[in-house]
Order: structure tokens, then C-alpha cells, then sequence
């Protein structure tokens, strides 16, 4: 079944299941892609579904009195989209780059929620995130990065492999996405089992007007 070979099967929250339960979810689960620029879910409207992002990056923000959008957080497989049991959406969800998310009805999803408590743990735990930016030097110091992200140069990524976490999803990042891609294939063959490419790189993160700092 499609989620024996779902990239982030065992970090999103349905790795907190074993093979019988993660078949009832795969009962209720529906994949879409989204494309750079598209609304997923917009706050303050009903709760329709939640999901977990598989590929790509999601700006979370909320409306502010004044009308203004605030960017209050952002997303990457594997983290999980929505809030359970909250009756409104908590903030809008944009595709910042192309995105695949597996989504879940609400009302089905809650009652899972309710008869497996380890998936109601996983939901609130939190899953770290490691950033790994493989451009040189100059690019991430000129052309800005991602705050919190982790410089290694790709051609030096053979060379300090023992520096990277193996317990942590992966997220490479260049500046279009090809040199990324290579990253996450080596790292991948070298045993990493969560690493994701982050879809159009730093270019489409700036397109997307979202956070980043230089230096």
C-alpha cells in the first residue's frame, strides 16, 4: 500500500502506529499536491482536515487587527498540519514552495485520535528539524539563509557525514534545489533514513517572502 513507501512514514505522526493501525488511517489519508502560492487552509474558518506535509515548505501566518498577515511559523516534512479538536483553523496555511501534504478528514481522524493515545502524544511532541544548507560560503553568507539552518558546503558532505544528526529529519537546501537533491540522495545511501529536499531552494523561499537572515 502507498503508505508501506510514504517518505516520512516513520517520522510523521503516523509512526507512532503499528502496521494494523496505520492501515485505518490509510483508509481515511488522501495525498495533493499543492502548488508555490496556493492557500491550503485560511484561519478562523471550520476545520475541514488535518495533515502531514511529505515534500516542500509551509508559511503559517495570522491576521492581525489591522488587516496585516503575521508569518507565525513554518512547516516541512514531517510536520503535521492542523490542531486536533480545535473547532476553527488556528492560522492560514500557505504553499511557500510546491508542496505534497496527506491529508485526513477531521471528524474521522479525531475518532483515531481518540481510540490510540500514542498518536495523541506524537501530536504533541514536537519534532526537531535539521536544517542543512549545502550552497558555499559566500552564497549563504550574501545571498542569506534560513535562520537556524547548518552550513556544510556539498563538496565537503562525504567528508563530515559523522557531523549530521541520524535520529533527526533532514532538510537540505541550496539555492534552486539541484544541489540539495544530490545531498539528500547521498545522504540517503550513506544510511539517513529522513532527509527531504526542500522544493525550489532559496529562490522560491524568497519568492515566498519568508524569513531569512545574511551574514
Amino acid at each position: 500500500q502507498r503508505c508501506d513507501h510514504c517518505a516520512v512514514r516513520h517520522q510523521a505522526v503516523c509512526g507512532a502506529m503499528d502496521d494494523v493501525q496505520v492501515k485505518k488511517l490509510a483508509q481515511i489519508a488522501h495525498r495533493k499536491k499543492v502548488p508555490a502560492g496556493q492557500t491550503i487552509i485560511s484561519d478562523e474558518e471550520p476545520v475541514d482536515f488535518f495533515a502531514n506535509v511529505i515534500s516542500g515548505a509551509v508559511k503559517l501566518t495570522k491576521t492581525l487587527p489591522d488587516g496585516r498577515q503575521q508569518i507565525v511559523g513554518l512547516l516541512f516534512a514531517p510536520d503535521f498540519l492542523g490542531r486536533a479538536y480545535s473547532k476553527n483553523n488556528p492560522y492560514t496555511a500557505e504553499a511557500a514552495t510546491d508542496v505534497e501534504i496527506c491529508t485526513f478528514p477531521n471528524a474521522a481522524f479525531e475518532r483515531l485520535v481518540g481510540e490510540y493515545p500514542e498518536l495523541q502524544q506524537r501530536l504533541g511532541s514536537g519534532e526537531r528539524l535539521y536544517l542543512l544548507d549545502v550552497r558555499s560560503s559566500e552564497e549563504y553568507a550574501h545571498d542569506g539563509h534560513i535562520t537556524g539552518s547548518h552550513l556544510l558546503p556539498l563538496p565537503m558532505l562525504s567528508l563530515r557525514l559523522n557531523e549530521l544528526p541520524k535520529d533527526t529529519p533532514i532538510i537540505c537546501v541550496c539555492r534552486s534545489g539541484n544541489r540539495s537533491g544530490v545531498a539528500a540522495e547521498q545522504l540517503m545511501r550513506q544510511g539517513f533514513a529522513n532527509v527531504t529536499n526542500l522544493t525550489g531552494g532559496m529562490i522560491g523561499w524568497a519568492r515566498a517572502d519568508l524569513p531569512m537572515q545574511h551574514g
